[in-house]
């Protein structure tokens, strides 16, 4: 078993869809990380009616990472969502995740996304945020 297939486990045991109430959904959209240490973290999206009650499970799983360990930075990343990625789009965090990673550590530009599976297709982030505008800070240091 190799890695994305660890981080497939994990992100398939948060996926169960359901709806919390009239107004909130949650675990329609799993995610699992691997950390700069190897330890994988889970997450699940959970959204509100209202639009801003929203994170998306990447973020959640980040979120876990950081409250369990202190850690900022992510080796590796999928989703899960009704199946693994195909290689067909849709895979890759979106904005604000993207933004999420970048800000939490300059060391996440060369995180890798899985975005098919089957063939072990990856995306780094840096690649999916070109000419990214918080690199001038990180220069500041």
């Amino acid at each position: 078993m190799d890695i994305w297939d660890k981080l497939i486990e994990a992100a398939k045991k948060e996926y169960r869809p359901e709806e919390i109430s009239p107004f909130i959904t949650a675990h329609h959209v799993a995610a699992a990380l691997e950390a700069e240490d190897g330890t994988i973290y889970s997450g699940f999206c959970i959204e509100g009616a209202s639009g801003v009650i929203a994170l998306c499970a990447e973020r959640t799983a980040a979120l876990k990472m950081y409250m369990e360990s202190g850690q900022k930075v992510v080796k590796r990343i999928t989703c899960y969502i009704n199946g693994c990625p195909d290689g067909q789009g849709g895979w890759t965090p979106c904005g604000a995740c993207r933004e999420f990673f970048l800000q939490l550590s300059e060391k996440n530009k060369d995180m890798e996304i899985l975005i098919d599976y089957k063939n072990r297709k990856t995306l780094k982030l840096e690649d999916a945020v070109p000419d990214w505008w918080g690199w001038k800070r990180y220069d500041k240091k």
